[in-house]
């Protein structure tokens, strides 16, 4: 198991290595598969937000560390018969992909919490089966979710195809995409991709936030649990 305040700060170094001089992007751990306590060992070391795939697994580590006020990202498909228990207890959901969900999270949003801040998950090279509006669709769901108080539109999100992530040409599509909705949606100012193993090229193209897992934590067990 590596140590995590020698990745941690390793990852930092080399976050900001990617722009000389220039703001870092905001580092998201990856804590899917984690044990609590292992998150809290992180927390412990000054990192804040973290990004969950499956909602049960989310709920546990989120009702065992709440004294540490943590921020917490659904990173992981969201079905719908899950918008509740994601609207009251994430801070951000980064995959919302189509409009069905949109009023749901805005329903069972608590009042007593801020509003929920939201990505659209973007499927940019438009594979077949995968998780995310197509670009063209994009838009029209920014807008949708910028009409429900209770939400908060934060801007965009996107797992490219490897294959085209590496040489940077999905990146820069978000890129492009993410400048073009701003100008409808000022308030939009997180660009959300890059993980572990392509983090730098997404930086190089606008990623205002990168996902960061087997790199900060080290090689993840297996699991089953479904979102």
């Amino acid at each position: 198991m590596p140590d995590l305040a020698q990745t941690l700060l390793s990852l930092q170094n080399a976050l900001a290595a990617c722009i000389p001089g220039g703001r870092p992007p905001a580092l998201l751990a990856v804590s899917k598969t984690q044990s609590a306590e292992r998150v809290a060992e992180c927390a412990a070391l000054g990192q804040r937000a973290f990004g969950e795939n499956y909602v049960q697994e989310a709920i546990a580590k989120i009702t065992a560390l709440a004294n540490l006020d943590l921020v917490w990202h659904l990173i992981g498909p969201l079905q719908s018969n899950k918008c509740k228990t994601v609207a009251e207890h994430f801070d951000w959901v980064q995959t919302v992909d189509r409009e069905k969900i949109v009023p749901l999270l805005a329903q069972y949003r608590p009042a007593s919490k801020a509003p929920l801040n939201v990505l659209i998950q973007v499927n940019i090279d438009e594979e077949p089966g995968k998780s995310g509006c197509s670009p063209d669709a994009a838009a029209r769901l920014a807008d949708l979710i910028d009409s429900f108080p209770r939400l908060r539109l934060r801007g965009l999100m996107a797992i490219p195809d490897p294959a085209h992530s590496a040489d940077g040409v999905a990146f820069e599509r978000m890129q492009a995409l993410f400048r073009t909705l701003q100008q409808r949606h000022p308030q939009m100012d997180t660009l959300s991709m890059g993980m572990s193993d392509d983090y730098p090229v997404a930086i190089r193209h606008g990623a205002t936030l990168v996902r960061v897992g087997s790199a900060l934590f080290g090689p993840r067990p297996s699991h089953s649990e479904d979102t």
